[in-house]
């Protein structure tokens, strides 16, 4: 049976004054999948992923959504659809703490005897302890300040605040840049039971390895164009780097 795509973006174009960041980019995400985009810096990985979560809004181009044609001119636009990202810096807001930073901008209200509403306080905890601990990672002090956090108890708090809702995709954006190596590899099995939840991925990283261990196809960008997408067992290594540094 063929595969229907989740999202589809056609003909991609982005410019920032007289830089050309995304030419005539199309990208392709399926159901239950992990797609590694990769490329060089600057080569319009993150602009790219901002079009389609709303940060952004393409000169030229579409969206399609199951193939539905989509307008995205916000970030409230793709979370409606189903798209969250995690950015590479976690997006958090450090003098908060983990429950108020997983609902920053969503926060969740009671009536109070039919005639007001108020904020929800205890349901939102009860909430976002749940969301953290379906990540099985060891949070501590749920009270405590993010920017005391460690980076990967940080970025628990952004993949929490990303799943509260169960999306249809995710977009990491270079999720393990400030991680340890054991943090990394616990991020990667994640990554792994979101797909096998029916959460699609899109994972930008410089990590090849990475990608390789995780994907299941690989689309690569070189200076705002897409210069290759293939499965991941049509490639390798040392011809990704080819591709990324134009040597094919």
């Amino acid at each position: 049976m063929e595969q229907r795509p989740l999202v589809e973006m056609k003909g991609i174009s982005k410019t920032f004054g007289a830089i050309n960041a995304l030419q005539n980019v199309d990208l392709t995400l399926y159901n239950d999948e992990i797609l590694g985009l990769v490329g060089d810096n600057a080569a319009g990985k993150s602009t790219l992923m901002k079009i389609l979560t709303g940060v952004h809004k393409a000169d030229e181009g579409k969206i399609y959504i199951e193939g539905k044609e989509v307008t995205v001119n916000r970030p409230s636009d793709a979370r409606a659809l189903g798209i969250e990202m995690v950015y590479q810096d976690f997006a958090l807001a450090p003098n908060l703490d983990v429950i108020d930073n997983i609902f920053l901008g969503r926060e969740e209200t009671k009536n109070l005897g039919g005639l007001i509403k108020v904020l929800d306080k205890s349901g939102m905890r009860e909430r976002g302890i749940n969301a953290i601990q379906a990540l099985q990672v060891d949070m501590g002090q749920f009270d405590s300040l993010v920017r005391f956090l460690s980076g990967g108890q940080q970025q628990a708090v952004a993949i929490a605040r990303a799943t509260l809702y169960r999306p249809k995709v995710i977009v990491m954006d270079e999720p393990s840049a400030s991680l340890s190596v054991k943090a990394i590899q616990r991020l990667l099995e994640l990554m792994k039971r979101f797909k096998e939840e029916g959460i699609s991925l899109i994972f930008i990283t410089h990590r090849l390895p990475d990608i390789f261990s995780v994907s299941d196809r690989i689309m690569v960008l070189r200076a705002g164009k897409k210069v290759a997408e293939k499965k991941i067992t049509e490639v390798t290594l040392d011809s990704v780097i080819k591709l990324i540094l134009g040597l094919t």
